[in-house]
């Protein structure tokens, strides 16, 4: 069954004294809106979790094989494409020559995308550039997200840790007989997140990305942060996902609008915020209760899976 409406969401998820997303660039400290001091998650960071969790309830197994995933190296998997479409001759051997026969036919490429978009649940949900190496073209996927970021500003701690060990002889000799290492870690005490998401139906079709497929991905968003435990990350969990339906390919009203009448609101603002409680979400001034359908627009509805 194919996905036949478009669907927009607002997930929103919280951390408490951990690191939601560190930022390489800066010491692995929280990523931060500079000039507002909001807390910011990246759609890749939420896209990883997505992936972690899918590899996991169904084994990697196609059709639900992961292609961005750790150690995976992406030329292998083109020419296994190549292989299974029985177009092995295209791939040509590792002289200069042949490297350029590896660009394939436009209907090689056509045939080994479509293949990948069958095997690979990530390409048919999120899409993926496939023209390094042996080429299998590239596909848009029909789901995408934005950065999360948070209601308010965060506060990124800074910790000292000790470690009582040290990784070498040579660092033993440098210590004195004294085993402790010292290092850093940084937490926010606590933030809620929020990001928004697109389903196209149009791009689902085109990448075979199915009904039963939406239903596993929103089923990820719900519980991805229960399988992804570290001690980095602290105490992480998704506290809502508001899905809006709508009853044609093209949509019935404009996300923006929909999402503008989701409100969430601090209870206290002169309070730091320290739990879920200290948030209120409405919808145009009403609660919703999980797993409460109600009318958002004509043409849409809003669902509060979790």
């Amino acid at each position: 069954m194919t996905v036949t409406a478009r669907h927009d969401f607002v997930l929103l998820f919280d951390v408490k004294d951990g690191n939601p997303n560190g930022d390489p660039d800066a010491g692995n400290l929280p990523r931060l809106d500079a000039e507002t001091g909001h807390g910011l998650v990246t759609d890749v960071s939420l896209k990883r979790k997505v992936r972690n969790y899918v590899g996991l309830v169904k084994d990697c197994a196609p059709p639900h094989d992961i292609y961005i995933k750790e150690k995976a190296v992406l030329e292998r998997t083109h020419r296994a494409a190549y292989e299974a479409i029985g177009a092995s001759a295209e791939l040509g051997g590792d002289d200069k020559d042949a490297k350029k026969k590896r660009k394939g036919s436009a209907d090689s490429v056509e045939k080994a995308r479509d293949w990948i978009c069958k095997n690979f649940y990530d390409v048919r949900a999120f899409g993926a550039v496939m023209s390094t190496g042996v080429n299998c073209g590239q596909v848009r996927g029909p789901v995408q997200m934005t950065f999360a970021r948070s209601l308010g500003p965060i506060v990124a701690s800074e910790h000292s840790i000790t470690r009582m060990a040290v990784a070498t002889e040579a660092e033993a000799d440098k210590q004195d007989g004294d085993n402790r290492t010292m290092g850093r870690k940084h937490t926010v005490p606590y933030g809620l997140y929020r990001s928004h998401g697109f389903v196209s139906s149009f791009l689902a079709k085109q990448t075979g990305f199915s009904g039963d497929d939406l239903e596993l991905f929103f089923k990820a968003l719900e519980d991805m942060f229960e399988h992804d435990r570290s001690a980095a990350r602290g105490q992480m969990a998704t506290r809502g996902l508001y899905v809006f339906k709508h009853s044609t390919d093209l949509g019935n009203a404009h996300a923006h609008a929909l999402f503008d009448r989701l409100v969430v609101t601090n209870r206290d603002p002169a309070a730091p915020a320290r739990d879920f409680g200290a948030y209120e979400v409405t919808f145009d001034g009403a609660s919703v209760a999980v797993g409460q359908e109600v009318a958002a627009a004509p043409g849409v509805t809003l669902l509060r899976r979790c």
